[in-house]
């Protein structure tokens, strides 16, 4: 299906590669010196790079030396947290994260428990949230590192990581506090970086950049060990020839974000809107999560099959989701967690924004799935 043909809800999962961003791609693919040759052409290239870290730390909060250039947010999750407890193993084996973090978190913490590490998973309460109380009646004198996300990705819930890196540092400032911000770049009013947290995960293709990069903020004097060994790259800690392209188009996105200082405004304004016409033309619809964030919030038809119906929007070119991407199907681990109803769960459908997602795509939404839900029936008793 032609892009233009389609009605898109689902840049939570991936956004469109930016104009901004194509056009520097395609500048530095033809510009093919290796940054760490030592002639002029190579020279060009590494400049390049250094102009692209810069980018990316100002979207960050952050000095560019803290930037370290990753493949996707699943790598800097997985070097953040596995090298981030390497580090803290001489004082414990403790790990505290949320129940409801992205899998790339999840699926590490797991991996560390089956080679002799506790994690406690903190449980959300019906609305998604997670509080700074609830983390430090976690902490134990054994515990070495954090992992909370930012925004959550499947309820647009904002959780308090500056509250909580705050309370944990008190108890014990030798804690690391690690914060997956792939949905939080460039979506909220302050940086990620605001925080506090001393390990930050972003990506570029949820921000109108390329997939295939993303960074790892690491705080100043924090000497986490190095995910790659080799030719010595990103100041040793990530050694591999940089890709330079899809550097540029995450730099571009972020530049071209930066420069539309109202887009927050645009995108929660016509999240509202589309909220108020689903309401209109779906009196059984229920809103799990509105979103603190402004691109993201989550509704349900309960009893109805999510599944079935993200497919029948889809054949009529309307994408969105029934939860985070990277379940391919399977119930959604988040809302499993917040205790929703059965009923609530088969129906759930995410939906999320950009500053440029129109009223007229809204209502295309809205009458497309009003008509989807007089003709597909609810597994109801």
């Amino acid at each position: 299906m032609n892009q233009t043909e389609l009605t898109y809800f689902d840049y939570a999962a991936t956004t469109p590669l930016c104009p901004e961003a194509l056009t520097a791609m395609t500048q530095a693919l033809t510009q093919f010196g290796n940054p760490s040759s030592q002639y002029a052409y190579a020279r060009q290239a590494a400049q390049a790079v250094r102009s692209h870290r810069e980018s990316v730390a100002q979207a960050l909060g952050c000095a560019a030396g803290q930037v370290y250039f990753t493949s996707c947010g699943t790598e800097g999750d997985n070097w953040a947290i596995r090298r981030g407890v390497e580090l803290g193993r001489r004082r414990g084996r403790h790990i505290v994260t949320t129940a409801i973090e992205h899998a790339a978190v999840l699926e590490t913490c797991r991996d560390l428990e089956r080679r002799g590490y506790e994690v406690t998973y903190l449980s959300p309460d019906r609305a998604g949230r997670i509080s700074s109380g609830q983390l430090c009646s976690a902490i134990r004198p054994d515990t070495i590192l954090v992992s909370m996300m930012l925004v959550n990705n499947e309820t647009g819930v904002v959780l308090p990581v500056a509250e909580c890196v705050q309370a944990v540092k008190a108890a014990n400032p030798a804690i690391l506090f690690h914060c997956d911000a792939v949905q939080g770049l460039l979506k909220l009013p302050d940086p990620p970086v605001a925080t506090g947290a001393d390990l930050i995960t972003v990506s570029a293709h949820k921000v109108g950049g390329p997939k295939g990069v993303g960074a790892l903020y690491i705080k100043a004097g924090l000497r986490l060990p190095p995910l790659l060994t080799g030719g010595g790259q990103e100041g040793g800690l990530r050694s591999g020839t940089e890709a330079t392209a899809q550097l540029a188009g995450f730099a571009a996105a972020c530049d071209a974000a930066r420069a539309d200082p109202d887009r927050l405004e645009r995108t929660a304004a016509i999240k509202a809107y589309t909220l108020d016409r689903l309401r209109q033309a779906i009196p059984r619809l229920e809103v799990v999560s509105p979103g603190d964030a402004p691109h993201i919030c989550t509704v349900t038809l309960p009893g109805y099959p999510g599944e079935v119906l993200v497919r029948a929007l889809g054949d009529q070119g309307v994408c969105l989701s029934s939860g985070s991407a990277c379940h391919r199907g399977k119930p959604s681990h988040v809302f499993a967690a917040m205790g929703l109803p059965r009923p609530w769960l088969s129906g759930v459908l995410r939906l999320s924004f950009s500053p440029d997602t129109t009223k007229a795509q809204a209502d295309r939404l809205a009458q497309a799935l009003g008509q989807l839900s007089q003709t597909i029936l609810p597994a109801l008793p």
